[in-house]
């Protein structure tokens, strides 16, 4: 009888290294979970978190993974679960979160994630925020005593329509009215003056013709107010002699005060 013959070679002994841990791998035909090293290496999460993570994701859609369920599934308690769950709503792997029925209960949906860093990496980068429109400029606000000006220029539409100024106009030209206003011209006179003999055609451009009125028609400065003659001191009669003299108050002459003063001496 001719000895048997072997067509396969036998399995290869499991690769045993001289230290660490050694692997003997067999494929899974059913009932198996698919689980990244993202998760399982986990820099952070604690073995409690990485575990719970892996039997999650090992459940059927709609089963029940609140704490006291899990708390009844495994030794933990609910201390530690409740940790871990909060761990993997931190780093991806799950989210919770509160909904009202319209029957007025609230309830907690949990969905879990098995691949949180693929999904961050297919999500497009988030657009750049686009800056606000720049504010409008804003126009050089007059000073207190320009606020009259600028009342008279805006004002003068109400008497011609076509004196009608735009706003950085009327502050343009707010200087040159509040020079005829600091040399003493009332507001009206300085009203009829840019409003008396205007022409009869269509005034384009008004800011340009008031303009040239405030200047050209500037009155000058008022001479200074000549200081008024004093007025001679009232006359009183001395009290020694008699005699008539100017005094702010009444007493002695000039001639008896100095006589006194000499006896005094």
């Amino acid at each position: 009888m001719a000895d048997q013959q072997l067509n396969a070679p036998p399995c290869a002994p499991p690769l045993v290294p001289s230290s660490g841990i050694g692997h003997v791998n067999r494929r899974h035909a059913e009932r198996f979970t698919v689980v990244g090293n993202h998760l399982t290496q986990h820099p952070e999460l604690t073995l409690t978190a990485i575990g719970l993570a892996a039997h999650i994701q090992s459940l059927p859609t709609g089963a029940k993974v609140s704490i006291k369920r899990l708390a009844d599934r495994f030794p933990e308690g609910e201390v530690r679960i409740a940790a871990a769950l909060r761990e993997l709503e931190t780093h991806g792997y799950l989210t919770r979160t509160r909904e009202r029925l319209l029957s007025g209960h609230v309830i907690t949906r949990t969905v879990s994630y098995n691949n949180p860093p693929a999904m961050a990496a297919a999500q497009p980068p988030p657009r750049p925020t686009p800056a606000p429109p720049k504010a409008p400029r804003p126009l050089p606000l007059p000073a207190a005593h320009d606020t009259a000006a600028t009342t008279l220029l805006t004002d003068l539409r109400r008497h011609d329509p076509r004196l009608l100024l735009a706003e950085r106009d009327v502050h343009r030209l707010a200087p040159a009215a509040t020079a005829w206003l600091e040399r003493g011209i009332s507001p009206e006179a300085v009203r009829r003056t840019l409003t008396a003999a205007l022409p009869t055609a269509p005034i384009h451009h008004p800011a340009a013709l008031l303009a040239h009125r405030l200047t050209e028609f500037l009155p000058p400065p008022l001479p200074p107010t000549p200081a008024a003659p004093s007025r001679p001191d009232p006359l009183h009669n001395c009290d020694h002699c008699d005699r008539a003299f100017r005094a702010p108050q009444p007493g002695h002459c000039r001639e008896c005060t100095a006589l006194s003063a000499t006896a005094a001496a």
